[in-house]
């Protein structure tokens, strides 16, 4: 869900060194101490927890000593039974829940059509429709059409040469060949099994197929079909009522599973096969007619547990592997609801045998085993013989239970969250008695969105305590005001002296050189009025701009007063930096810097932010200070597996793909 590989055939390997016992929270409070891990990976994704990843990995498996088995490998039978995936991250869960619904709760709704594409009613692109005119209202016993069309490439664009139609049991209503009005110039016989000859004789149009879809369709007809929207362009016909099995058996980041895929893994079928000659529209309709009614009969939980993204993982290891598929193909033959596959069952599948060091590690015949008395020296060094031997191998370095205590992790969670209070915390002054406080907020607001601003009285004269959104904006407050005068006034602007915000400076200057915020700058002073659009033209004549991000306030919707420019090349960002400052937008003067906070990081500061916790720095010192010397420790720990990683890293061969893991604790 979060990387695509391109030319895969050059891949030497996959490293996965997972840290157990880790999560964000350690990455950010040991940023500095991370210091190769930062440099040598450059991209950074905050993905959805697993209840337990090493589980979900190896599945439950054999051992036939359970005082010995770690969490998630408690089985002592002989045959691997794996276990489950967490279905509340499955996207098939996320988008519908976990209860059976009615059909009506499957078809899309018009701002899904306007989304994926769907001919509708009053759109300029679809003048000259034809409307199916169903348009009694749906409910969850209106009956169901599979519908699908092969089409060829016209001088037009892509013209229906076949259609097939398809009630609830199956039987075929309609399967014509359809004469294009355009002359063909490819009529990819591969896919759509049309050929010139076949064509020749056939006198039906689209404005016939047109009238008789509509006099076959009752009025409460719900159409479904795979990719629908491809159809019912190519149809020029417009529906409101449809079912699109691509879009049903939902997938992370906007991919969509094959129909063929589908068929086989749900329904058990094969459709589309090689010996034939094109796709068969009717039973392509059918399929996903099939497709559709099991989900609707058997509820999103149960396709849930299908776990298809294993299964296709698995299919297209055993494609690479297996060019034959005799054993797969009977394996792939049974019916779909079997145990679940993990993954490492699909690489031994594909003839593969992963390599799995540190606390669980597979024997000779392939099960998990747990290996609790290994330590990290020891794994790094068989890893080190290991890994290159491997195409696939998972390195677990493990901090040990004494630093994953509930009071030191919650010791841990309450100074990163005052650190990064008091980091977007500025004090300014001192004001006159009298100062305008409303002008005061204006002027420190250009630096970026503000979350609170209290006038401090202790004093001799007023300060205000300002706590900014972002880190940028602090920071900027600090670099560009200090020393001006404001309010009539000559003010200071500093943070709050805390031990938290000692090391400040370093961090700054590590974050600003951070690999993921290179080329990018922050944009402060925004108007109210100003919109994307106006962004868009204004910062086009900067040399290789390449994305703008307008962030927004979550509650209201509206967008915040900063933005974003992330450049192709670090040196245009150094450039518009120095064209920006002092840049004049619709009367507002524009204040910018590089980059502190990528985006992962700007939604943990916000979380953090939201989160229930201790504030002020000096509570949580004094809280804390018996967990000192744990803390020192646990320091160290950090700054040896940062060392490990290093020396794993610059050991593997060129072209390997190595991802490090932050599990999570809970």
């Amino acid at each position: 869900s979060w990387c695509h590989v391109y030319h895969q055939s050059h891949l030497a390997g996959v490293v996965v060194i997972v840290l157990c016992e880790t999560s964000q929270l350690h990455f950010y409070k040991f940023y500095l101490q991370f210091k190769h891990l930062r440099k040598l990976f450059r991209h950074r994704f905050t993905l959805t927890p697993s209840t337990n990843f090493l589980a979900s990995l190896c599945g439950e498996g054999a051992n036939p000593k359970p005082q010995n088995t770690a969490q998630g490998l408690t089985s002592t039978s002989n045959e691997r039974v794996p276990k489950s995936p967490d279905l509340q991250c499955d996207p098939i869960i996320q988008k519908y829940g976990a209860k059976k619904q009615g059909l009506t709760s499957y078809t899309l709704t018009l701002e899904e059509q306007k989304r994926y594409d769907y001919p509708i009613k009053g759109s300029p692109k679809c003048r000259g429709y034809v409307c199916t005119e169903c348009n009694q209202r749906r409910t969850d016993s209106s009956p169901l059409f599979g519908l699908d069309c092969e089409m060829c490439l016209t001088a037009k664009g892509n013209e229906v040469t076949r259609i097939s139609l398809v009630d609830a049991q199956g039987r075929c209503l309609l399967n014509e060949l359809v004469k294009p009005e355009s002359t063909v110039v490819n009529y990819r016989t591969r896919f759509s099994g049309i050929t010139r000859q076949m064509l020749l004789p056939v006198k039906t149009r689209l404005a016939d197929i047109q009238t008789r879809l509509k006099k076959l369709l009752p009025r409460d007809a719900v159409l479904v079909g795979h990719s629908l929207n491809a159809d019912l362009q190519a149809l020029e016909m417009i529906h409101t009522s449809v079912i699109d099995t691509s879009l049903l058996f939902a997938r992370n980041e906007g991919r969509r599973f094959k129909l063929k895929f589908l068929a086989k893994a749900v329904l058990g079928k094969e459709i589309q096969c090689e010996r034939n000659l094109g796709h068969d529209p009717a039973e392509d309709a059918r399929a996903a007619l099939e497709l559709a009614q099991f989900f609707i009969e058997q509820g999103p939980t149960k396709v849930a547990e299908l776990n298809l993204e294993m299964l296709l993982t698995a299919e297209k290891l055993a494609e690479a592997s297996q060019p034959q598929g005799c054993q797969v193909q009977q394996q792939w033959n049974e019916p779909p609801h079997l145990p679940k596959t993990c993954f490492l069952d699909c690489l031994q599948v594909a003839g593969q045998k992963p390599l799995l060091l540190g606390r669980q590690e597979l024997d000779s015949s392939g099960l998990c085993q747990s290996n609790l008395s290994t330590s990290n020296k020891q794994i790094l060094q068989r890893a080190l013989a290991a890994v290159p031997l491997s195409t696939f191998s998972i390195i677990q370095f493990s901090l040990g239970p004494e630093y994953v205590t509930s009071r030191l992790l919650t010791g841990l969670c309450d100074k990163v969250r005052s650190k990064l209070t008091d980091m977007l915390t500025i004090y300014a002054g001192p004001f006159e008695d009298s100062f305008c406080l409303k002008s005061v907020k204006k002027e420190f607001g250009r630096c970026g969105p503000i979350r609170s601003v209290t006038v401090v009285t202790e004093t001799l004269q007023p300060y205000i305590c300002i706590q900014y959104e972002v880190l940028e904006a602090a920071q900027l407050a600090v670099e560009s005001l200090n020393g001006a005068q404001i309010a009539g006034s000559c003010v200071k602007v500093q943070r709050p002296v805390t031990a938290a915000v000692l090391d400040c400076d370093v961090l700054i200057k590590e974050l600003e050189l951070d690999v993921e915020n290179q080329g990018v700058i922050y944009v402060a002073g925004l108007k109210k009025s100003v919109t994307e659009a106006d962004l868009q033209e204004e910062f086009s004549q900067l040399k290789d701009l390449e994305t703008l991000f307008l962030p927004k306030d979550l509650q209201t919707g509206k967008h915040r007063n900063c933005c974003f420019l992330k450049f192709q090349r670090s040196q245009s960002a150094v450039e518009a930096l120095e064209v920006l400052n002092g840049w004049t937008l619709k009367g507002s003067r524009l204040r910018s810097r590089n980059a502190l906070a990528s985006g992962h990081l700007w939604r943990w500061i916000r979380q953090m932010n939201h989160s229930p916790g201790k504030q002020g720095g000096n509570t949580v010192c004094e809280a804390m200070e018996q967990l000192w010397h744990s803390e020192q420790e646990l320091r160290r720990e950090v700054r040896k597996l940062d060392q490990r990683i290093k020396k794993l890293y610059r050991s593997l061969q060129n072209n390997t793909l190595c991802v490090v893991l932050f599990p999570g604790v809970n």
